[in-house]
């Protein structure tokens, strides 16, 4: 049943966290690192959410888990997703996070559905296992209480059609003392394709008491409140949308304040907010290094706009800031934004996969804890 409309909320409630505006950045891998969440975090407010970090490799010190877990100084709010299948890991994880690296909020993936995540139980094909996902989130509540830090969980509808588990995981999020839970309305078998089903996130609204985020199709911040107005989420998580539009986070703020605007920069704002973009990356990463991860948000920036093949190549290959600038002079900087591109999707879609890998007989025991899960230390997606 869908809700009759309701009122906008201003902000989002974590247990003693108040986040201004009720919209998170979803952590996606190689994306949202310490840069890229201070660039969005300089367009609007809202919880910047880092990269997944694997709770194994924080537990055994792992060089590169640590290089990912980095914040920028003018971070105020530090927000982590975890990964993991082991509830002592996850535990130890958690208190490592808070004691250690000041964290002022954990986020639990149960979301991800890659297929090297999902064989080995974990991501969104570990809700399934409803004894295995209880005992992670008690871990990870019991770690983060001393600290008063909230523990958020992300999920998916379930593994397909017919194994959705979104409604019991909400129950155990809520049972085992979580802050909120986000719902990206696709199962794992969809991926990132076809429809988000926001009717789903209506109903876990109705399910449970705590807050729930509504993740799935916000490509506008139009998006977001016909979300929110329809489904009665306490706020939304945003992916995909935000690729190449940092500004996005702008709307965003507007609209949740009741003073609605869509961005429309020309490219020579894109290429300003580009040029800020890799100037980040450089400071946290060092030039050489930092000019290389911009490379692939080029194309994203640059989606609609009539840049022609040859310099959006060249600004592929980029290889230092002053070949950065002297490519970014090159832009007609009146052109105006693609309107066509407005609430057209981002970044990866694909297709439907034909099933879920799991482990061998997973779906015998749904109430079982996976004894024989093991933790993926691979980099994976937020889900």
């Amino acid at each position: 049943m869908v809700p009759a409309p309701v009122t906008l909320p201003r902000e989002l409630r974590l247990g003693a966290l108040r986040v201004a505006t009720p919209v998170v950045l979803a952590p996606m891998a190689g994306i949202t690192n310490a840069a890229f969440r201070r660039l969005c975090a300089e367009q609007g407010a809202g919880l910047y959410v880092c990269e997944m970090i694997t709770s194994r490799g924080l537990v055994e010190q792992d060089a590169t888990t640590l290089a990912m877990l980095v914040f920028d100084p003018r971070e105020t709010v530090r927000s982590v997703q975890l990964y993991g299948t082991d509830p002592t890991y996850v535990g130890r994880a958690a208190e490592i996070l808070c004691a250690e690296h000041g964290i002022d909020h954990l986020d639990l993936n149960f979301g991800c559905p890659v297929p090297k995540v999902t064989r080995k139980g974990g991501g969104g094909a570990l809700p399934w296992k409803r004894g295995l996902l209880a005992e992670i989130l008690e871990a990870a509540v019991a770690a983060t209480t001393p600290y008063a830090v909230p523990v958020t969980v992300k999920t998916r509808k379930g593994l397909d059609e017919d194994h959705l588990t979104y409604l019991d995981a909400g129950r155990i999020a809520q049972e085992t003392g979580c802050a909120a839970i986000a719902l990206h309305g696709r199962t794992v078998q969809q991926a990132y394709s076809g429809a988000a089903d926001w009717d789903a996130i209506a109903e876990l609204v109705a399910h449970v008491d705590i807050p729930v985020l509504g993740n799935g199709d916000i490509w506008e911040a139009a998006d977001a409140v016909r979300m929110v107005e329809r489904t009665g989420a306490a706020g939304v998580v945003v992916g995909r949308g935000c690729l190449g539009r940092p500004w996005l986070f702008r709307d965003l703020a507007a609209a949740f304040s009741g003073a609605p605007v869509t961005t429309l920069p020309r490219l020579g704002e894109v290429r300003t907010m580009m040029r800020r973009h890799a100037e980040l990356l450089c400071e946290h990463m060092g030039e050489e290094r930092g000019c290389k991860e911009f490379r692939k948000h080029v194309s994203w920036y640059l989606k609609g706009f009539r840049a022609g093949g040859p310099l959006r190549h060249a600004l592929a290959l980029v290889d230092s800031m002053a070949t950065l600038d002297a490519l970014l002079a090159e832009l007609d900087p009146d052109e105006p934004f693609p309107v066509a591109e407005l609430g057209a999707p981002r970044g990866r879609q694909g297709s439907p996969r034909a099933r879920v890998a799991l482990p061998e007989g997973w779906l015998a025991d749904a109430d079982g804890r996976g004894s024989h899960v093991r933790e993926a230390t691979t980099e994976t997606t937020g889900g």
